[in-house]
């Protein structure tokens, strides 16, 4: 049996067409359904639903064979115990720093002025205004960043942006773009041994799928 870690929403519908490509199909929708564990048309596939930020301890401590999370996930949680194949380009996004728009950050930085910055990227952020020499007190929160900086509770947030949508709404900007965020397939170590074939195939079928589509894009 392989058992296969995903969370619902976006990763989940962009894996789809990469388990296609594989010969396997997902038998429930996980947004109908209320299991935890999906069968496929494959009897020695299944796809276990977890949240997003627990596919690399499912994977890592051997309850899934292979996961797919996003980039900013591996980096908080530390990767090094992981075999990282392939970056699937699914799920695009960045991580970015954000304030009001009646902050000036730029003029903070240069001040040398201390920034309270949520965020539940705590490695993330720590690296990388390190690396600017920018003194940051972080604040780790897990949901509705946005409303930090509205709040007073922050100067700015680091956090995932997408169409830049919801800081518009918000009356947010995004001041700093720090890394482009995508999907990456894992998998266990000891797995990856015992069942090598299997796995192996799975991997060269994503492979396969990724590369066609980014054929097919560049053509477009």
């Amino acid at each position: 049996m392989i058992t296969l870690a995903l969370s619902k929403g976006r990763i989940f519908d962009e894996t789809l067409p990469l388990l296609q490509a594989a010969g396997i199909e997902v038998l429930e929708d996980p947004e109908k359904s209320r299991k935890l564990i999906l069968p496929t048309n494959r009897a020695d596939v299944r796809v276990v639903l977890v949240r997003a930020s627990d596919v690399p301890t499912y994977v890592e401590n051997g309850g899934a064979d292979l996961g797919i999370t996003g980039k900013d996930t591996l980096i908080e949680h530390g990767s090094q115990n992981l075999y990282q194949p392939l970056d699937l380009q699914i799920a695009k996004c960045r991580i970015s720093v954000a304030v009001r728009n009646d902050f000036d950050y730029a003029f903070a930085v240069r001040q040398g002025a201390r920034l309270r910055v949520a965020t539940k990227y705590v490695a993330i952020a720590r690296d990388f205004f390190a690396t600017k020499g920018v003194h940051v007190d972080l604040i780790k929160l897990y949901g509705s960043m946005e409303l930090a900086p509205l709040t007073g509770l922050s100067d700015a947030i680091v956090d995932l942006v997408s169409t830049g949508n919801t800081l518009r709404a918000n009356n947010l900007v995004e001041v700093e773009r720090i890394m482009d965020i995508s999907s990456r397939l894992v998998v266990n170590q000891a797995s990856l041994k015992l069942k090598q074939a299997p796995i192996r195939e799975l991997i060269d079928a994503f492979s396969g799928a990724v590369a066609a589509r980014e054929a097919a894009q560049s053509k477009a």
